[in-house]
């Protein structure tokens, strides 16, 4: 296969200024040759992840998006609050490429017979800067996708799926038994519905509305919640009794569920204590925290006992945990799995070029439930 690269491609660049505006803008970059472990990728396909829209958009009031610059060359301005500017110190006068994982065809490729193997292949791969036209990658960024599969179906064969598998592995390997999940209904969600299913493993999940637990009672899921319905901390406690869940991933972050988790698991134990004691139950119980869709502290009340914890879970230092070895198992299934465990939905594909449109950021910024959306760089225009 012959394909004849550009000297430049079009990337999608976040720049928070020191001056309080935050600035999105496609910017021409060089398309780097391969060296010889290491392949060309046409991006076919890259999602929007709430990962990605952190530093995308980050703390920026998107009901101030306005459009600037020229037809050819736009500039979309967002005002950032004053009082997180000291916070984003790191990253303020930067410009910052977008997008943790994506997917698209190989059409360059070093001469090492890795590298060889995967020329003309569709492939997901990660490694950052995703929301570009092309992108050059070590050979161990990509992951081959199986026949038949396209860009959309690999796009998110990284972020979601190993993450869910993680909270498995992490479940497995802390000693726990069984899991808690919240923001249950999203495509991660649904995702790790379908792995606790064919592993055996006792998923309680957490939802916010009637219509989310539809979406998971159709896919076979046991046990939801709506946080929304009256009764919800006794169905909750009811749950975790009944699978002995003492280990929770919290999608949320801020406010009051992760200490309604914790003290829901605290009565949940002392349902079957042989005896009092005025500490609480001797059964520790974990919280981690993944995400903030909810930017506000997160609360702890005073009714979970002494043996629990409240920690941060991210994906890249859980696969350092593992190791190479433990990585490439996991993505050995996804890539097995790619069109049933792992398959993601969204809801639009949308070009580099409209994902500056002030009324498209207010669509995807909005993070709902079943509104994914998916960058296709290939696109030549909106």
């Amino acid at each position: 296969m012959t394909h004849i690269l550009p000297m430049t491609a079009l990337q999608l660049r976040s720049r928070m200024r020191s001056n309080g505006e935050l600035e999105l803008s496609l910017v021409a970059v060089p398309v780097i040759a391969p060296a010889d472990d290491e392949v060309v990728v046409r991006i076919e396909a890259a999602p929007i992840n709430p990962s990605d829209l952190g530093l995308l958009i980050g703390p920026a009031d998107v009901a101030s998006a306005r459009e600037t610059g020229s037809v050819e060359a736009t500039v979309t301005v967002l005002d950032v609050p004053a009082a997180v500017l000291k916070a984003m110190s790191a990253r303020l006068d930067e410009s910052l490429p977008v997008g943790n994982e994506g997917a698209g065809t190989v059409v360059a490729a070093g001469a090492s017979p890795e590298a060889q193997a995967l020329l003309g292949r569709m492939v997901g791969v990660i490694g950052g800067a995703m929301y570009s036209q092309y992108r050059t990658l070590k050979v161990g960024a990509c992951l081959p996708l199986p026949e038949g599969a396209t860009a959309a179906d690999g796009a998110s064969s990284f972020v979601n799926p190993l993450t869910a598998l993680g909270m498995v592995e992490t479940m497995w390997m802390e000693g726990h038994t069984a899991l808690v999940h919240t923001a249950a209904a999203s495509n991660l969600g649904q995702m790790l519905n379908k792995i606790c299913l064919a592993d055996g493993v006792a998923l309680v999940n957490i939802v916010r509305s009637p219509e989310q637990v539809t979406i998971l009672r159709d896919i076979g899921a046991r046990h939801v919640v709506d946080s929304s319905a009256p009764g919800f901390i006794d169905a909750l406690t009811d749950a975790l009794a009944e699978t002995g869940a003492t280990l929770a991933f919290d999608a949320i972050g801020g406010g009051k569920l992760a200490g309604q988790i914790l003290a829901a698991m605290e009565v949940a134990a002392n349902r079957t204590a042989d005896a009092y004691s005025r500490y609480g139950s001797s059964v520790h119980k974990q919280v981690y925290v993944y995400g903030r869709l909810d930017t506000r502290p997160t609360e702890i009340g005073s009714a979970v006992g002494m043996a629990w914890g409240v920690g941060g879970w991210l994906l890249t230092p859980f696969l350092g945990r593992i190791g190479i070895e433990g990585g490439q198992r996991l993505r050995r299934r996804v890539a097995a799995e790619l069109k049933t465990t792992f398959a993601s939905h969204y809801v639009r594909e949308i070009s580099l070029a409209e994902t500056l449109k002030p009324e498209i950021i207010a669509a995807y910024n909005r993070r709902a439930t079943g509104e994914k959306y998916l960058i296709n760089p290939s696109l030549l225009s909106s």
